[in-house]
């Protein structure tokens, strides 16, 4: 069995910690001095101090001076199985036109379901496939997929078999998730019902029977899917045994969060309209807050009260909802310096919430987001940096040195 042995780290971060980090617990980040870290095949095997280093046989060492290892990031919202880019839409922001505008001329969700719809299979698979090498590159070890552009019945299971695809052919950790309610196509805005009677009676069935989503999400805000058509999605998921997750009060108030914890949603996303009614509601469930700081950025729109949930008691976990139109970036070191920048968080608090957060986000917690044995050695290794601090303040820097995916240096 393969073994590679990590010595004279400067730091190991996330060490020990297995638990949801929620409220004045994020600001605290353990860190393991001058340590080292043993893998074997591909699981963590054991983490420790160097005056008490494990000499183990190992095929590979790999000497960490002056460099901290991190667990790898979990970017739990991404929609990144696409085709085509929407610069256009850019520009068009930039002389004024606001997202629902824009949404409301035909561009938008609809603008890559159209294009989505013409394009192969293969072709989705070759560009999704190059995007996750991007982010591995990156530091990502896992990652969540959505469909949603595809807005038909075969679109929309095209965009499903291409996520298995990515699943058998990628090495990193994948989840996915069906968003068929993303938006409503334009043949159905008079008739909504019809659409959503798709999804529920003949889409998810098919999707539970053939294994091709992990979970069920809907875009239940403003101009989108109501919170009754919500309740009928979500409730049909569950019978196939796709727990939610909700894209919620990016636009509004919309009741979003509250049909979400109502379904016991894994997360609800976005949230940059959330009072203290959502956050009281929050406090007593076990969904995840997930803030999406490089959608609030890009879109100009203000960004969701992380100060507000974290000092309340609340976890939150930060994901990069890259996509074409709203956020088309994948890089979480850069999602970390928004959240430090916009939402008024620590580097600490930033980095559990990339981390182990994340995993929780995405349902991998017990195998990802942190450095303890056994879990999965999904990790990265920065280049010689002072400080976890510097990852966030250096935005523009590539300070990555090596990535290890399923034990492997890389």
């Amino acid at each position: 069995m393969h073994r590679l042995l990590i010595i004279n780290a400067k730091g190991i971060v996330q060490h020990g910690r297995s638990h949801v980090v929620r409220g004045k617990d994020m600001a605290e980040l353990p860190i393991l001095e001058n340590g080292w870290v043993l893998i074997e095949g591909d699981k963590i095997h054991s983490v420790g101090h160097m005056d008490d280093v494990l000499h183990a046989p190992a095929n590979e060492v790999y000497d960490a001076s002056g460099r901290f290892v991190f667990p790898s990031w979990c970017d739990s919202h991404t929609h990144i199985v696409f085709a085509g880019s929407r610069e256009n839409e850019f520009v068009d922001r930039i002389h004024g036109l606001t997202y629902e505008e824009i949404a409301k001329r035909g561009g938008g969700i609809l603008n890559s379901a159209k294009r989505l719809q013409q394009t192969s299979e293969e072709e989705l698979f070759d560009g999704a496939m190059m995007r996750l090498e991007e982010v591995k590159r990156s530091g990502t070890g896992a990652i969540e997929i959505k469909s949603g552009y595809g807005l038909s019945y075969e679109a929309e299971l095209k965009m499903l078999k291409v996520i298995k695809r990515l699943k058998q052919s990628s090495d990193l950790t994948i989840k996915a998730t069906f968003l068929g309610a993303h938006a409503f196509p334009a043949e159905f805005k008079e008739n909504r019902k019809e659409y959503v009677d798709m999804l529920v009676d003949r889409l998810l069935p098919y999707i539970g029977d053939h294994g091709l989503a992990d979970y069920n999400d809907v875009f239940c805000d403003r101009g989108f899917f109501s919170v009754e058509e919500t309740d009928r999605i979500l409730e049909a998921g569950w019978k196939y045994g796709l727990r939610p997750k909700i894209h919620a009060n990016e636009l509004d108030f919309s009741g979003g969060i509250q049909v979400g914890v109502k379904h016991n949603a894994l997360s609800v996303d976005h949230l940059e309209c959330t009072g203290d009614e959502e956050i009281d509601l929050l406090l007593k469930s076990e969904t995840m807050p997930t803030l999406l700081p490089g959608t609030a950025f890009f879109l100009k729109i203000h960004y969701p009260p992380a100060r507000n949930m974290i000092d309340a008691g609340l976890p939150v976990a930060l994901a990069s909802d890259y996509n074409p139109g709203s956020s088309p970036s994948g890089k979480m070191s850069l999602v970390t310096t928004l959240a430090c920048l916009y939402l008024k968080m620590s580097p600490e608090e930033a980095i559990n919430a990339a981390t182990l957060n994340g995993a929780y986000a995405m349902g991998v917690m017990d195998e990802l987001g942190s450095i303890v044995p056994y879990k999965k050695a999904n990790l990265f290794i920065t280049k010689p940096i002072s400080s976890v601090g510097y990852i966030p303040y250096a935005y523009g820097s590539d300070v990555i040195d090596k990535i290890v995916i399923n034990g492997r240096l890389q």
